[in-house]
């Protein structure tokens, strides 16, 4: 089997969605397991739009957000008989953190949108989807 864990960062945009729908057909195709996994920022001081380090309240709510997203992307993987995990992590990096994820669970392909964020704060932040590319050691494939 080529692909036997495949692991798909998302940030809930459509985008995302649409990430997720072409890493299930490659899980099907190789009857792979899939992990989704999400970041939450701790430190946001690189954004455009400052905001202090968020409290417990704030990541507990966030963490309810992701989870219902990961509840409609988890649907779509049980309908195909898919066998997925779901993870949230926080940090202050999310490529670094994706990087570290990826071998420390022996992923052997990454799917990634190529951007979820746009405009000026794109420019500032650099593409998530060009660190993990360069700092993975599995396979990567980015979804425009």
């Amino acid at each position: 089997m080529l692909f036997q864990n495949i692991l798909i960062p998302v940030d809930l945009s459509t985008q995302s969605t649409r990430v997720f729908k072409v890493a299930l057909d490659i899980a099907k195709k190789y009857n792979s397991k899939i992990t989704i996994l999400t970041c939450l920022e701790l430190d946001a001081s690189h954004h455009i739009y400052y905001e202090a380090r968020p409290s417990s309240k704030q990541i507990k709510k966030q963490s309810k957000i992701v989870k219902k997203y990961f509840e409609k992307l988890e649907s779509l993987a049980e309908k195909s008989n898919i066998s997925i995990k779901s993870k949230i992590l926080t940090s202050g990096s999310a490529v670094n953190s994706i990087v570290t994820f990826a071998k420390s669970q022996k992923h052997d392909l990454v799917v990634i949108g190529s951007h979820g964020r746009t405009g000026f704060d794109k420019l500032l932040l650099g593409s998530v989807a060009n660190g993990v590319s360069q700092k993975v050691n599995c396979p990567i494939m980015i979804v425009k």
